[in-house]
């Protein structure tokens, strides 16, 4: 009997527990969909990825790098945004090459055939990095690694380019 009597709830704790425990529910029945509208942006899936037409047919291209500015949507969350975009587009043989113009040192922007120095050679003035036409970084210059390359699509004979990938 005695150790029925130390494990008797009395109605103080009772209560408490009564109360706290139908409080939690409430607040979480209160915040769960706070919460999912909150965080659904950033757990939905991307598209895979989503190409855009810069503007040019197939034919227009030669082995010659051209510099192409497009527009691109982007959707952040529930803002969506046009963001300028630009890419060195040039044929090698059969397939397109389309290369991002940024350095891969620190961010500034290349140019073909720029520097009279460098001739045939993507150049970024910024701290004299230098890269070969497939977007391949010269060894001994600032950038570590080569240039980014877009996926590249064609429908119809118009180009269209897709997500910028990284290179090693």
């Amino acid at each position: 009997m005695s150790n029925e009597k130390r494990h008797r709830v009395s109605r103080r704790q009772f209560l408490t527990y009564t109360l706290t425990g139908v409080g939690g529910f409430m607040a979480a029945g209160m915040l769960s969909p706070m919460v999912r509208m909150a965080l659904d942006p950033a757990l939905e899936a991307g598209a895979d990825s989503e190409f855009v037409s810069i503007g040019i047919s197939e034919d227009e291209l030669t082995d010659e790098p051209q510099r192409v500015d497009f527009q691109m949507e982007l959707e952040d969350g529930w803002y969506t945004s046009e963001q300028a975009r630009s890419a060195w587009i040039y044929k090698e043989g059969d397939e397109i090459i389309a290369l991002s113009p940024t350095c891969t040192h620190l961010g500034c922007t290349v140019n073909w055939d720029s520097n009279e120095n460098f001739p045939e050679q993507f150049y970024c003035p910024c701290h004299d990095g230098r890269f070969e036409r497939d977007g391949t970084n010269i060894e001994g210059t600032p950038p570590t690694r080569p240039l980014d390359i877009y996926d590249v699509e064609v429908r119809d004979g118009a180009i269209y380019l897709g997500q910028i990938n990284q290179r090693s």
